[in-house]
């Protein structure tokens, strides 16, 4: 009997508040094929965690794996090996680790089996007492079973692992998925030129199965608002924006979903330095308001010190230091966490004479051949790259910057983080106090505009009404009611009653099924035969084949008075009457046993009320009587 599975959970994540926990991450792509393929590390055996509330940076150079490593958090890419955890629930996990176990634990037991084999046939080769050649067997056969059940107990473990690897990749949970949402790095290409950024935003609501229109237009109209863009917008294209207007609607797309943990994929790498400024702002802003958790990717470690709480240091697809914002800036140990501190411009022209750029070169800066590095803790919280040579030479490092460094207490840095934020709040409300006096500006222009309309509009109709009661103004220049249709003329009373007799009857050009009540039983039942085109020089007015209308009604028929003008039918029922019924009604009005009876009384009926009453052929098409 087999158990049923459930999703792996971690519940010790969740209690130690870790939003986002990530595993021996490694992500491999393969091209070619046969002897021609080869293997891309882009991401190689990365760890970390990302606490709830926080915000974790990820820098690095161009292609160091920041990017494949947000988008296989996010299972844009299915991981090569390690495991993703997400609010304590595994999201994403890899397999390559677990065959490989299968496969080396199968070829080192052999060759240890073969070694085994060699070695006792040695000794009996050697030993000639019976006694201790059988001894020699014995424990010979005991190693290799041994050997041999280690195998099977490894590949039994590995399987079941792998077993539970496809059941979390194909389980996981959409609703918590959605919960996660990613800001690409190119605004251009992330958003469909042939989609309104209506469209765009709502993309995401529609997939999870939210398809009230007009719910989803309140919430593209509300985060609109809250990006810093007027719901105006949202019935145009994307080429018609600025890029950090499309930057704006990418962030606008991703937090329509409501999400907790945010994957900023450089977003501000194509911006100015301006707008670069304002998308900053505007993620610090919503990160206090929805309480997001937030991964900033970015190669610019002087937008990620002011931004995140705690940063990781990328290279060739390897984390090689992590540690806080103020704990990296403060003792930066890694040689290429140096080159990249090296590289951030300085705002002074003298100092930025003086600067000297460190060029990171692997091979002449370490030396692994002997030991291999681990990611090992320095200081608490502060993470590197590096074998025991170089963590000796590390924590010296770390010693004689804090001998140099100046002390400070801590009464006077809370003294100066109390004065920035009494700066910044300043700066802010001097912000709102100049958009509230700008807002009152344009709402007292958009009245004044109002006010002068409805003047020229009154003035515009007294001119009117003055020049059309004005006797001296000509006819030409006043404002005449629309000619009344002419009526047709006819030279006798019989020519009337012909073409009023040939407009009723004449059959309408195009079919109106949406006139007739479907619900009828007798829907389908003909009334009329085909129409007969009517011979020269007869006296009858023949319309149908088998009762002919004469020219004139034999005599007058009363009709009542209808309450409502809805559209009157008449049908055949079951029993072979005919009917006139109004749409919508269940009780009839009359009932005639022949048609004659019954034509005669609709033309009463209309003539009284003025309702239309209309019938269907034998083709069913639909004729307006």
């Amino acid at each position: 009997m087999k158990l049923k599975r459930e999703v792996s959970y971690r519940p010790e994540l969740v209690e130690q508040g870790v939003e986002l926990s990530v595993r021996h991450l490694k992500q491999y792509f393969n091209f070619g094929h046969g002897r021609n393929s080869f293997k891309t590390k882009a991401v190689h055996d990365v760890s970390f965690d990302i606490k709830k509330g926080e915000c974790f940076g990820l820098v690095g150079e161009s292609g160091c794996g920041k990017t494949t490593t947000g988008r296989s958090l996010i299972r844009l890419y299915h991981i090569t090996s390690g495991s993703i955890y997400f609010e304590g629930y595994r999201i994403s996990a890899g397999r390559r680790w677990n065959d490989k176990e299968i496969k080396w634990s199968r070829i080192k037991g052999h060759n240890k089996i073969k070694e085994l084999r060699h070695e006792a046939s040695l000794k009996l080769q050697e030993e000639k007492d019976s006694a201790k050649r059988k001894e020699i067997v014995r424990k010979r056969d005991e190693e290799i079973k041994k050997i041999k059940a280690h195998i099977k107990s490894t590949r039994k473990e590995q399987k079941e692992a792998i077993a539970q690897i496809k059941y979390d990749n194909k389980h996981v949970d959409k609703k918590l998925m959605s919960k996660m949402q990613m800001i690409f790095q190119d605004p251009v290409d992330s958003l469909d030129p042939r989609m309104t950024v209506e469209d765009i935003i709502q993309e995401g609501l529609r997939i999870q199965g939210e398809n009230n229109k007009f719910a989803n237009s309140r919430k593209v109209a509300e985060v609109l608002e809250r990006v810093g863009l007027i719901p105006e917008y949202a019935s145009r294209y994307p080429h018609e924006f600025s890029g950090g207007q499309r930057q704006r609607i990418g962030i606008a797309r991703a937090l329509v979903m409501n999400p907790r943990f945010l994957i900023c994929d450089e977003p501000i790498s194509a911006l100015d330095v301006s707008i670069r400024a304002q998308i900053i702002n505007l993620l610090n802003d919503l990160k206090e308001e929805m309480g997001l958790t937030i991964m900033f990717i970015a190669h610019d470690l002087s937008v990620v010190k002011y931004f995140c709480d705690r940063i990781g240091v990328m290279y060739f697809g390897q984390l090689v230091e992590l540690a806080s914002s103020d704990e990296l800036f403060r003792h930066p140990l890694h040689p290429y966490t140096n080159a990249l501190l090296s590289a951030i411009p300085k705002p002074d022209p003298i100092s930025e004479k003086k600067r000297q750029r460190i060029v990171y070169k692997p091979d002449e800066v370490h030396d692994y051949s002997k030991e291999k590095p681990q990611l090992v803790e320095i200081v608490p919280g502060h993470w590197v790259l590096a074998n025991k040579p170089e963590i000796k030479k590390y924590k010296e490092v770390i010693a004689s910057i804090d001998k140099e460094a100046p002390v400070v207490s801590k009464a006077e840095e809370k003294a100066k983080e109390k004065a920035l934020k009494e700066a910044l709040r300043k700066q802010e409300e001097e912000t709102k106090a100049l958009e509230r006096a700008k807002a009152a500006e344009e709402a007292r222009k958009a009245q004044e505009a109002a006010k002068a309309e409805e003047e020229q509009r009154r003035k515009r109709e007294y001119a009117r009404a003055h020049r059309d009661s004005n006797p001296d103004v000509p006819r030409m220049f006043k404002s005449e009611p629309a000619k009344k249709a002419k009526e047709p003329r006819f030279a006798n009373e019989n020519e009337r009653e012909v073409a009023e007799r040939l407009r009723r009857y004449r059959p309408e050009a195009e079919q109106r099924p949406a006139l007739l009540d479907k619900k009828e039983e007798h829907y389908d039942l003909p009334l009329f035969t085909k129409k007969v085109e009517p011979k020269e020089e007869h006296v009858e007015l023949r319309m149908f084949e088998k009762k002919p209308v004469q020219a004139k009604l034999e005599e007058s028929v009363s009709a009542p008075k209808l309450e409502s003008n809805k559209l009157v039918h008449l049908t055949k029922n079951a029993k072979g009457e005919y009917q006139l019924k109004q749409v919508g009604e269940s009780k009839p009005i009359a009932v005639f046993k022949s048609n004659d009876e019954a034509m005669k009384f609709a033309y009463a009926l209309k003539e009284v009320n003025g309702v239309s009453v209309c019938a269907r052929d034998e083709n069913g098409k639909v004729y307006k009587i």
